[in-house]
């Protein structure tokens, strides 16, 4: 079957599923393989389901009129993500980088959402296969779509960049995270740029934040450039003195004079600075700016400030690297509180840097002083360090449940796989 084909049916049928167990009636069921589980064995049971066809790329064990055939369903997803984004004359913003993208692409969703329909990608949908069922989620209505494109290693960011057709882009920031894929920090630039590469070619533009000179360099020769940043930059803004929540101050380029947030941590500053300054690009009212930033409330495990049992915890455990790690352990030593607690799951996907990037940490963390800090997995276990260690966070959480903290204020973060927001359930 053709592509204009399938997208004619996908036209009729414009709600897509991978997953028998969220299928509707009269979707569509692609049958995606990964290496613990292949989709075209779910054939049969989408079809009871109420599917409309299945696109498999393996020969079914019964026939039937609704089974499409293709050689190979992840591509001929993503090229039907393709064909409907080229029916879509409207701008995409594509956002990528090692720290704050989804924080980054929230605040700028919900800003745009004051003005125009705006479509984003949902949750942590920002991979091969998220990518294109979020474009395939935009549908006519759409005045501007935000992707995040999340990548471990070189050449994922171009590959995303041919079928998302994006307009407009934001590296947030090029860190040492996934260095194992990357290949060490030059590996995270030239992967991350890769963006910038496209919009280049493309007559694009990239908002960049100015304090970063790295980002200047990889924006240079990009046909519209709008910067950001503390200063030197169209939008311009510092931290305020808050001790609790950011509070955004814009020096430069905005009438709005200040926000503030529900976000923990300065390090958040440029993700707000970057939606003021998408906002003023597509001339969003700058009061709706203001309350579109000051209303939104962080989820997911992201910077989230939450009450528990008497104490203040910041669950930060959606992912970790050593510059986000930095980050917000030099936060929480700045903010008001009692008896700060730390609880830090090990970081992931470090490759050779992985025992020099944990000693660091634990470095950084002997520099402040704390009641209690305890160490989760990774490769903390194989540094002397003076702290409590457990190997998981489950461990961790029936430690946890027999202190009885109170009035103590805490630091949950760790990488996603250490899954630390157990601790604190």
């Amino acid at each position: 079957m053709e592509i204009h084909d399938l997208y004619a049916l996908f036209l009729q049928h414009p709600h897509l599923q991978t997953d028998t167990r969220q299928l509707q009636p009269n979707d569509l069921f692609f049958a995606l393989k990964g290496p613990n589980f292949n989709g075209n064995q779910f054939a049969r049971r989408a079809l009871n389901a109420g599917a409309a066809f299945v696109v498999l790329d393996e020969p079914a064990d019964f026939t039937d009129d609704r089974i499409i055939n293709t050689n190979d369903t992840l591509e001929t997803l993503q090229q039907l993500a393709k064909y409907h984004r080229q029916q879509l004359v409207i701008p995409f913003i594509a956002i990528t980088g090692s720290n704050g993208k989804t924080t980054t692409k929230e605040l700028i969703h919900e800003v745009l959402s004051t003005t125009f329909k705006t479509y984003t990608t949902k949750g942590n949908l920002n991979n091969h296969i998220g990518i294109p069922l979020t474009i395939l989620s935009v549908q006519k209505d759409a005045e501007i779509a935000v992707i995040e494109m999340g990548a471990n290693h070189q050449n994922e960011i171009e590959s995303y960049c041919q079928y998302t057709l994006p307009t407009h882009g934001i590296i947030t920031n090029c860190g040492k995270a996934h260095l194992d894929g990357f290949g060490g920090i030059e590996g995270v630039l030239k992967g991350k740029g890769e963006l910038f590469d496209y919009l280049k070619k493309n007559n694009g533009t990239a908002f960049i934040m100015s304090d970063y000179d790295y980002l200047k360099k990889m924006s240079t020769g990009i046909n519209e450039i709008k910067t950001y940043g503390t200063q030197a930059a169209e939008i311009t803004g510092v931290a305020g003195n808050t001790q609790e929540f950011l509070e955004v101050l814009i020096t430069n380029g905005s009438g709005i004079k200040n926000i503030d947030t529900h976000l923990v941590g300065r390090y958040n500053l440029p993700n707000v600075l970057a939606a003021v300054a998408v906002g003023k690009y597509f001339k969003v009212d700058e009061a709706k700016i203001k309350t579109a930033l000051e209303q939104y409330i962080p989820s997911n495990s992201r910077s989230q400030m939450m009450e528990k049992d008497g104490n203040k915890i910041i669950l930060d455990a959606y992912n970790a690297n050593p510059g986000s790690m930095k980050a917000a352990i030099e936060n929480f030593a700045g903010m008001q509180g009692n008896n700060k607690i730390l609880l830090l799951g090990g970081m992931m996907e470090l490759g050779n840097e992985s025992l020099a990037e944990h000693e660091a940490l634990i470095k950084l963390i002997k520099n402040y002083t704390w009641q209690q800090v305890v160490l989760v997995g990774g490769d903390f276990n194989k540094i002397p360090h003076p702290f409590l260690y457990f190997a998981s966070s489950v461990l961790t959480k029936e430690w946890f449940k027999q202190q009885h903290f109170k009035n103590a204020t805490l630091l949950v973060k760790g990488s996603r796989s250490m899954q630390m927001e157990k601790v604190v359930e």
